[in-house]
């Protein structure tokens, strides 16, 4: 779903193709890069919205995302959704009839599924455009505007609200091709998280009576 990538845009990474880069622009990414990637892990708190004016769509909920290297943990309790990931396998687990489906990760699948792509997306190639900055508030927050080379993601653009005294995401949007919003506003950040790695693999002996469905 793109949902999950949108959740990754949490965590703050650089975007960007560098013939095609504003520099501007890129000097902010660079930044936000370089201090996200210093952290071990990071866990954060948001509310996701999606709208789609055209379909009298409106809808927000909350949730909570952990990141560790290509690891990561995404739940929106209010869906009933949690997945998993420790690199190589993904659990979709729904609460909804307490059912995980288990998959492996494939090479070359959709990055747009996959928060831990968003340190190797940029390479796939996205223009960026400074679009100066919004104050809300007592804080400034740099605007940058991310355009996809080409039709490879169902995305006409992404806007990323950037802190401009911490260099963190604040907020973003994506703008799907089919006319829906997704939006993202950060609650809470923590880089001071110490995850084992073993958060990361789900644990069907936690569940109870579970279904599991195996397509490895």
């Amino acid at each position: 779903m793109k949902s999950i990538f949108l959740l990754g845009l949490l965590l703050a990474s650089v975007f960007f193709a560098i013939a095609q880069q504003d520099p501007k622009a890129k000097q902010i990414l660079d930044e936000m890069s370089e201090k996200t990637r210093s952290y071990e892990s990071i866990a954060a708190d948001f509310v996701f919205s999606l709208e789609n004016k055209e379909m009298d769509i409106s809808e927000k909920n909350e949730g909570s995302i952990k990141l560790k290297d290509q690891k990561y943990v995404v739940d929106l309790p209010a869906l009933g959704v949690k997945v998993f990931s420790d690199g190589e396998t993904l659990w979709n687990y729904m609460k909804d009839g307490n059912q995980v489906t288990i998959s492996n990760i494939e090479d070359g699948g959709n990055e747009l599924m996959d928060p831990s792509s968003i340190f190797t997306i940029y390479e796939k190639g996205f223009q960026s455009k400074f679009m100066g900055e919004k104050v809300s508030g007592n804080s400034t927050a740099y605007q940058i505007e991310l355009y996809p080379d080409s039709g490879e993601y169902d995305v006409s653009k992404i806007l990323l609200s950037i802190g401009k005294s911490d260099k963190m995401i604040k907020s973003a949007l994506l703008y799907g091709t089919d006319g829906n919003v997704y939006g993202i506003i950060v609650k809470k950040m923590d880089t001071d998280t110490n995850l084992p790695d073993s958060f990361f693999v789900f644990n069907t002996n936690d569940y109870g009576d579970l279904e599991v469905i195996d397509f490895r």
